[in-house]
């Protein structure tokens, strides 16, 4: 008997220690899961503060009673009811972990996105071309390495010389005074190696003779810099999101997955208002060859506003704010493949697309690589709506003609763009699943940086949830918002980048009127200025309502002039000329008619300080002479047509009773969008 109780109470031991483990580890299990989850919720600031209060109070109620509850049941052995108590624990605590843990991953992937340091990845290369053997800056021997003489340009100049100094190099070094004139050098052969920024292929491989650059040249070697960007640090901190707000869009177009390290190209930039109070919102798509002034370049110099992301965000967003005048509170910059693969995760974007296209993939490749979208309403996925988005040429060339009858432009592109993130933001608000969320995620945190503090994306949540409340999984996003379409009308020109490329560019110049009347539209949608009051409305019940697009019929007066042709003139009508636009001009020769000139034919005035005319001849003899060269020169704001074999006034301008073209007294208001040209030779 002695020993059959002994067995009994050893048995007993045993299983007091089992249930002893138990509650141990459901306790750990239950302060584990229900602390990660409240600390977790802490962070969320700005979201549910009550919510989040109360629950933590009930989780911390709920875990103090079971944890005295096991406690209890284990010391009176009650082992059916503990057994119950543990499990619920581990439900309890297993379940809050996973919500802790879900949090945590959506806070961490904001904390990686949100970039409030200031600092900016620089990458310089050296660059040779692809028929040349050496591939390593330790075989160039003492070859002259060519680099630009702008001071200021990091990856320009700062960085290579940092590299020259830490690779020991001695080689003579030639300064260019910009990146055309050296790349150039490098084609002609002239020079071997040359510094350019390392994106330097999506920077120039959409200029006219440069687009094959990534094929005829290579990289041999590569250094990168992270230094402050004093120009992209926006005043925003401590800014909250429930107060109206603007933020700027920019595209990245990398050759490679990730964001750190890539410089965006100014081809897509779209700048939002968005009045959480009104739920108003305007989108301003800016066209790529608008001609704005360069914040960044010496004197603000203007040019195409793309080329201002060759000194960085900072540069492109003060450059906007400027001619806009408008502050712009926070930025996101997106890679163009991680777009892809956001709207592969979310199962594709529903999109009506008006004609059928054909566009490069991804990797700008054509071939194989090609994309091609049909006509009609349908869903595209992550390829097709980048190409949709990306398209503003109808590719001829690359495409048989099923896939290119169709006109298309920037401004054609903006509103493509457009319709992709509002069929985005559609499709947001159908996510039901973790795994979607996962890669959503996943795409975010490698694929998109803001200057946004993880608070202040945070507090969008408000935001969002009164969207959510105003509309339904089967309504539009845009019928909850009100979202005004904002449109830049310009004038095509061909103008010479003078002090820069020295090449004749496609530029888009706007008009002083659209950019007022946009500007006016985003201040009224911040409350910056009050809105006005439109007290009368008419229609007509047999023509369908036309929405008015804000910006794109104003017009204005054409404050471009462009330096003409001297050759052929009169030397004394050149020293007219130019002296009544403040020119300062040096002669050489004789008199008579001008011969050449020193600074080409399409340069912006406003460019021009000094110019020497060269001169020679005294009678009109002279000039019949030279017929061939100077019968296709033409006075200010003329061209010469072949067709009409002689000088015709420009757009905009018409024939005096002199023989000038001036400019015309009035332009009637066009009744259709103005669209840019896209001549063959255009960026």
């Amino acid at each position: 008997m002695g020993k059959r109780t002994q067995r009994m109470e050893a048995k007993r031991r045993k299983k007091s220690k089992i249930a002893l483990f138990f509650t141990f580890i459901s306790n750990l299990v239950l302060i584990g899961g229900a602390g990660y989850l409240i600390y977790t919720v802490s962070r969320l600031n700005n979201i549910e503060n009550n919510l989040r209060l109360i629950g933590s109070i009930v989780l911390c109620v709920i875990c103090l009673f079971l944890l005295i509850s096991s406690i209890r049941k284990y010391k009176k052995h009650k082992t059916g009811k503990l057994i119950f108590t543990i499990l619920v624990m581990l439900l309890i605590g297993g379940g809050a972990g996973f919500i802790g843990y879900n949090i945590d991953k959506v806070y961490t992937t904001l904390d990686v996105v949100s970039d409030t340091s200031g600092y900016k990845t620089y990458s310089s290369s050296l660059v040779t071309l692809s028929t040349n053997d050496i591939s390593s800056i330790t075989g160039i021997g003492k070859e002259n390495v060519g680099m630009i003489n702008d001071e200021s340009s990091i990856d320009g100049y700062k960085l290579p010389k940092e590299i020259i100094e830490k690779k020991g190099l001695t080689n003579e070094i030639k300064e260019y005074s910009n990146y055309i004139e050296m790349i150039d050098s490098l084609y002609k052969g002239d020079i071997k190696y040359i510094f350019l920024p390392t994106n330097y292929s999506v920077m120039f491989g959409s200029m006219e003779g440069y687009e094959d650059i990534k094929d005829k040249t290579k990289i041999i070697f590569t250094d990168t810099k992270k230094t402050k960007d004093k120009e992209s640090i926006i005043s925003s901190k401590g800014k909250k999101v429930d107060s109206p707000f603007t933020v700027l869009i920019m595209g990245v177009d990398s050759e490679k997955e990730g964001i750190r390290n890539s410089s965006f190209n100014g081809d897509s930039l779209m700048l939002i208002t968005f009045n959480p109070k009104t739920l108003g919102a305007t989108i301003l798509s800016i066209p790529r060859d608008s001609y704005v002034p360069i914040s960044c370049f010496a004197n603000k110099k203007k040019n195409k506003i793309t080329h201002a992301a060759w000194q960085g965000e900072g540069c492109m967003i003060k450059t906007i704010q400027n001619f806009l005048d408008v502050n712009i509170d926070y930025y996101v910059k997106i890679n163009f493949k991680g777009a892809v693969q956001l709207v592969d995760a979310l199962g594709g974007v529903e999109i009506d697309v008006p004609y059928n296209m054909c566009e490069q993939n991804s990797n700008r490749m054509w071939g194989p690589g090609t994309v091609y979208i049909e006509k009609g309403r349908q869903v595209l996925n992550g390829e097709q709506a980048l190409a949709f988005s990306r398209n503003r040429h109808s590719n001829p060339d690359k495409c048989s003609k099923k896939w290119t009858s169709y006109n298309s432009n920037d401004f054609i592109r903006g509103q493509h763009q457009q319709e992709v993130v509002t069929a985005l933001l559609n499709k947001f608000k159908t996510i039901n699943d973790l795994n979607t969320v996962y890669k959503l995620l996943d795409t975010i945190s490698n694929n998109m940086v803001t200057n946004m503090s993880t608070d202040q994306i945070l507090s969008l949540y408000n935001v969002f949830k009164d969207i959510a409340v105003k509309a339904d999984n089967n309504s539009d996003i845009s019928d909850v918002l009100g979202i005004q379409r904002l449109y830049l009308n310009g004038y095509s020109a061909m103008i010479v980048d003078y002090g820069g490329s020295n090449l004749n560019l496609y530029n888009y110049v706007l008009y002083d009127d659209s950019i007022k009347e946009v500007s006016n539209a985003m201040k009224e949608n911040l409350g910056i200025k009050k809105a006005k009051v439109i007290k009368s409305f008419s229609f007509d019940v047999n023509k369908p309502y036309e929405k008015t697009v804000i910006g794109q019929k104003a017009t204005g007066k054409k404050n471009l002039t462009l330096l003409p042709s001297f050759v052929g003139q009169t030397l004394s009508y050149a020293q007219s000329w130019c002296s009544s636009h403040g020119i300062k001009v040096s002669v050489n020769g004789g008199n008579g008619y001008v011969l050449s000139q020193s600074v080409p034919a399409g340069a912006n005035i406003e460019d021009v300080r000094s110019i020497t005319l060269t001169a020679g001849g005294t009678s009109s003899n002279d000039k019949k002479d030279n017929k061939k060269d100077d019968e296709k020169t033409c006075g200010a704001n003329a061209t010469y047509s072949e067709s009409a074999k002689k000088c015709v006034c420009d757009s905009g301008y018409e024939e005096n009773s002199s023989g000038k073209c001036v400019e015309k007294a009035s332009e009637p208001e066009p009744t259709t969008p103005a669209q840019p040209e896209t001549p063959e030779n255009s960026e």
